[in-house]
This record gives structure tokens, sequence and C-alpha cells, in this order.
């Protein structure tokens, strides 16, 4: 259950750069580096013109996931109705464990009807 609210409230996003329909570089944690054509471009002017059209093929892709951030994180407000759940819930839950004394006999203090005659051993009738 703890796993399960930590994985919907944490949000990560996760950077990727895509030259043509190659996957170049990905990043979880941080921004990736600019393009590595770019750092070429610097090098010479005769290359510029080369590397300028394959900037044009060069994309960087950018998927975000949210987390929910609507829990709600104090208990000090809660409604009528909610105090009155908690209130019986807190209530039977103790009771499920509160034990008896004693074993409870409640016929302890009557006695057995006299016995006159035996009518199963006069009828000849017996439980087998």
């Amino acid at each position: 259950m703890a796993f399960i609210v930590l994985f919907s409230t944490s949000s990560f996003s996760v950077d990727m750069h895509y030259c043509g329909d190659h996957l170049v570089d990905f990043s979880f944690f941080e921004t990736l580096d600019t393009c590595i054509m770019e750092a070429e471009m610097s090098k010479s002017s005769n290359e510029c013109a080369e590397v300028e059209m394959d900037m044009d093929c060069c994309s960087d892709v950018v998927v975000t996931i949210e987390g929910q951030d609507d829990l709600k994180i104090s208990f000090d407000k809660l409604s009528f109705d909610q105090q009155l759940f908690v209130a019986s819930f807190v209530y039977s839950y103790i009771n499920l464990f509160e034990g008896l004394d004693a074993n409870v006999v409640p016929f302890k203090d009557y006695s057995p009807p006299p016995l006159i005659r035996d009518v199963q051993v006069l009828n000849q009738t017996f439980i087998i």
C-alpha cells in the first residue's frame, strides 16, 4: 500500500534526443546536453552548411508524468459523519480483544430436573 501511494504521488520526466529516427541520448534526472552536431558547428565554417541541414532532423522529446497533489494531509478537519465512523470503528476494534474474566456458565445456579425414570432405557431408544 505504501508503494502505491509513493508511486502515485511522485512525478518524473524523461528527456530524449532523437537524430532522425534514432534515439541518441536520454536522461531521467537532468536536462540533456545540446546536440553533438552543435559542438561540431563551432569547429569550422565549411562544416556549418552540412551541419545546419542535419540539425533540422534532430528533435528533443520530453515526457513528463505528474503525480497527484490532492492528497488529504491533515486530519483535523473531519466532518461529523467521519468522526462518528472513526469513533465507532475504534470502539468496536478495542472491544474485539477484551476477554472475559472467567467462563460464564448461565445455568450454574439451577439444579437439574429430578430423574424419575430413565425414558431411553424404558423405551429402548439409543443413539448409535
